[in-house]
C-alpha cells in the first residue's frame, strides 16, 4: 500500500471519531467510508512481470487511444478512481530523464490531456532502445509522484510514482515496437504487455 492512504484514512478516522464524540455517532459514518476508500484506493498489489523483449503497461486502466505521433506511436491510458494508481517502468534499463511540466486539470480522457494537462515526464534507455511515457493529471488528481530521478535503473515493471486519483499515462514507442494492445482494452501496469520488440 502507498504511505499516503494510511495517512489519509487516519486522518478521517481522527475527524470521525471527533465527529462523533461532539454530535452524534452516526455522523461518523461518513469519515469511516472514506477511509476504507482511502486504504482500498492506495492499493499496490504485486505483479508477475513477463519476460522477453516486451513493453509492459505503465499504469491500469483502460486505453483509450493509440495514434502515430510524431514517427512514434502514442498509447494512452485512463485510469479511473478505482484503479490501481501506481505507475511502473514499462522496460528495464535507466531512466536518463525526467521532467516536470505545469498545465491544466482538463479530464484526463480527453484528448487535448496529452498536451495541456500538468504532467511528469520519464524516459528509459535499455537494450538498444528508449521510451518516453508521461504521468498526467486529470480534472481530481492534482499531484504527481515520482520516486525516480534522471540517472536511476529501473527494472521492468519496477514502480516509479503514483497519480493521486483520476489521471492518464501516455506511452511513447518509436518504430521498433509493435503494438499489442487495442483501444479500449483495459491492462495492468507490469502485468499486461502493450508492445514487443520487433525482430
Amino acid at each position: 500500500m502507498v504511505i499516503d492512504g494510511i495517512y489519509y484514512a487516519l486522518g478521517l478516522v481522527a475527524g470521525g471519531a471527533i465527529t462523533g464524540y461532539l454530535t452524534r455517532p452516526v455522523f461518523s459514518i461518513p469519515f469511516l467510508i472514506l477511509a476504507v476508500f482511502c486504504l482500498w484506493f492506495f492499493r499496490d498489489p504485486d505483479r508477475e512481470i513477463p519476460a522477453g523483449p516486451v513493453a509492459v503497461s505503465p499504469a491500469d486502466g483502460k486505453v483509450v487511444a493509440i495514434k502515430p505521433e510524431n514517427g512514434q506511436t502514442r498509447i494512452s491510458i485512463f485510469l479511473n478512481v478505482f484503479d490501481v494508481h501506481v505507475n511502473r517502468s514499462p522496460i528495464a534499463g535507466k531512466i536518463t530523464n525526467v521532467q516536470y511540466k505545469t498545465g491544466k486539470f482538463l479530464v484526463a480522457s480527453r484528448e487535448e490531456a496529452t498536451t495541456d494537462n500538468e504532467q511528469n515526464f520519464i524516459t528509459v534507455e535499455g537494450n538498444g532502445t528508449k521510451i518516453v511515457f508521461s504521468q498526467i493529471a486529470g480534472l481530481i488528481a492534482r499531484r504527481i509522484i515520482c520516486y525516480k530521478k534522471a540517472g536511476d535503473a529501473v527494472q521492468a515493471g519496477e514502480r516509479v510514482g503514483y497519480i493521486k486519483f483520476g489521471s492518464r499515462v501516455d506511452i511513447f514507442l518509436g518504430p521498433e515496437w509493435s503494438v499489442e494492445v487495442k483501444e479500449g482494452q483495459r491492462v495492468a501496469a507490469g502485468a499486461d504487455i502493450i508492445a514487443r520488440r520487433k525482430s
